[in-house]
């Protein structure tokens, strides 16, 4: 692919991306009464179709279901229970659509839907049948359009914004960029309506966020699970804010997928690797399992289990599987399948993983050995409580008596 004049030396990855994905916010898809505006679906559209015709493969996830059925409800404001908010999106998930189908084929372009929930990134036979839908449509040459699936996602199985569905997408087609657009033209290090503030225009590593302040609290890279479903101040429309924006952001990146945070109006700057908005630089190695940054970004624990200290030790500096001899006690309904955190005698969240046993089961299972178990109850349970291939650390946890190092 050519690289562009504009794109600056930094930025060659992103303006030589094989596959991009593209994430747009509600907020920059709609006007403030909430209809869907024509002319920025319309500009949105040339900028992507003129990558494609250079040769480019692009996904675009887009938010605004909500957002596009309110005005045909007669809703005057996003609602906030859950039927309301699913039956918003029913509406307007065809109106959305079908403004992106007719605005990509002005350009030769086909368009197909995908509606993903948290669980169709989570569960492999899952995510893997995602991956190859969304591999045949750009071998089609089709242009997928993303979206969770509002109309069916619960509030324990929701994403919580399409930013960390973004950069999850990205992970699961192996994009070589990712660009998040809004009606913010990148990340400050202050709030820029407050007085001076500089946009930040390049992130190495998380060191570089260290200070700045994202909103309700939060200083950046601190993670938004604590947040999903507000509503920013500036964007009634949409629930992602830029505290979600930089923290998907640095999923992508540490699965070695450089970023952009940048507005709208400069996705054909962005995408042509030019200066506009915020690069987050690519990290070096081998890319985690999707499942694995779902779990440690993405995944609502259904419930907990304790472990003794040497249980702690084995799963988080020896990264071995958790096993039932181990476990002090268990909190929370679940079943098997379900995430949960692993924690240690203080109730400190160390690591979160994979169930193999519903919560009901385990209680009978603490504190005894898997072979003494498998003696007793049967074969099928000289089995891991959590593999080691479905555990992410979170916290790392050194010796005894010393504090974490987060």
């Amino acid at each position: 692919m050519t690289v562009p004049d504009t794109a600056t030396a930094e930025r060659a990855d992103i303006a030589t991306a094989t596959r991009v994905v593209v994430k747009v916010g509600s907020s920059s898809l709609t006007t403030p009464d909430g209809e869907i505006d024509g002319d920025r679906i319309g500009a949105l559209a040339a900028a992507l179709s003129a990558r494609r015709q250079d040769g480019g493969q692009v996904v675009l996830v887009s938010s605004g279901a909500i957002a596009s059925g309110l005005v045909p409800l007669g809703l005057s404001k996003r609602p906030r229970d859950l039927a309301t908010q699913q039956a918003a999106a029913s509406v307007g998930q065809g109106l959305l659509i079908a403004r992106y189908t007719a605005a990509f084929a002005r350009h030769g372009i086909r368009t197909g839907q995908v509606l993903l929930s948290a669980d169709d990134l989570m569960r492999r036979t899952h995510y893997r049948n995602a991956q190859r839908t969304l591999d045949r449509l750009l071998e089609l040459g089709v242009l997928p359009v993303v979206n969770e699936n509002d109309t069916v996602a619960t509030d324990e199985i929701r994403f919580g914004d399409n930013d960390r569905l973004a950069a999850l997408v990205a992970h699961v087609t192996r994009a070589g960029a990712l660009i998040l657009l809004s009606d913010v033209d990148g990340l400050y290090d202050g709030d820029p309506r407050r007085g001076e503030a500089q946009r930040i225009t390049e992130v190495r590593d998380r060191a570089d966020l260290e200070g700045i302040r994202l909103g309700r609290g939060l200083t950046a890279g601190q993670g938004t699970q604590g947040i999903q479903g507000t509503q920013d101040s500036r964007k009634a429309q949409g629930i992602g804010g830029m505290a979600t924006k930089v923290e998907a952001a640095m999923i992508a990146s540490a699965a070695g997928i450089p970023t952009v945070v940048a507005d709208a109006a400069s996705a054909a700057t962005a995408l042509g690797g030019g200066s506009a908005g915020t690069y987050f630089a690519a990290a070096r190695g081998r890319r985690p399992a999707t499942r694995l940054l779902w779990l440690k970004h993405a995944a609502v624990a259904h419930g907990s289990l304790r472990l003794d200290h040497g249980a702690v030790e084995a799963v988080v500096k020896r990264r071995a599987s958790l096993l039932p001899a181990g476990i002090t006690g268990v909190e929370g309904a679940f079943d098997a399948g379900d995430p949960v955190n692993l924690c240690d005698e203080n109730g400190t969240i160390v690591a979160r993983g994979l169930v193999n046993y519903d919560a009901t089961e385990i209680p009978g299972l603490m504190g005894r050995s898997t072979r003494w178990l498998a003696s007793k109850l049967g074969p099928e349970y000289e089995r891991e409580v959590v593999h080691r291939d479905d555990l992410v650390i979170v916290l790392a946890v050194l010796a005894r008596g010393t504090p974490p190092e987060r």
